[in-house]
């Protein structure tokens, strides 16, 4: 596991980086054809604690950087951008009563959604490895940002 400025990125993840469109998610594959996603930690710590997730439904396919759910902390609303076009085969009901996990737990109970690929090689176009982390530590150094 790599840290930048005190957050953790795991190398064996896939990574979904943009920093034009506000877009700083992983996922990881399954095996099933499926993919969990959620929020990295350097997004964790740039949103700040989380009070309100609010998913979109079950079912909805989603392109590539647009919402899969909406997120909000006392300084932020926003979404969370899929990393690629996908359908939602699942929503992580735990962060409807305790957002936070979502800081807490970033790579782990703290998940978004579960993706399914509208096209199967798609996620193959994901950041990973030391890209990944290189691509975080700039963007955490330029905007000042740390985790606890």
């Amino acid at each position: 596991m790599a840290e930048v400025n005190g957050c953790q990125v795991p190398e064996d993840l896939l990574y979904h980086i943009d920093p034009d469109a506000n877009a700083f998610t992983w996922a990881k594959d399954n095996g099933d054809g499926t993919y969990t996603v959620g929020l990295t930690s350097v997004a964790a710590a740039m949103a700040g604690r989380l009070v309100a997730y609010t998913p979109k439904k079950v079912g909805k396919v989603v392109k590539k950087g647009k919402s899969v759910a909406t997120i909000e902390s006392g300084k932020w609303v926003g979404p969370v951008p899929a990393p690629f076009e996908g359908e939602i085969v699942e929503v992580n009901d735990a962060l409807k009563g305790n957002p936070g996990l979502a800081n807490d737990d970033p790579y782990g109970e703290g998940w978004i959604v579960k993706l399914k690929p509208t096209n199967p090689d798609d996620p193959k176009s994901l950041m990973s490895g030391a890209d990944a982390v290189e691509a975080l530590r700039k963007v955490a150094e330029e905007k000042g940002v740390k985790c606890e």
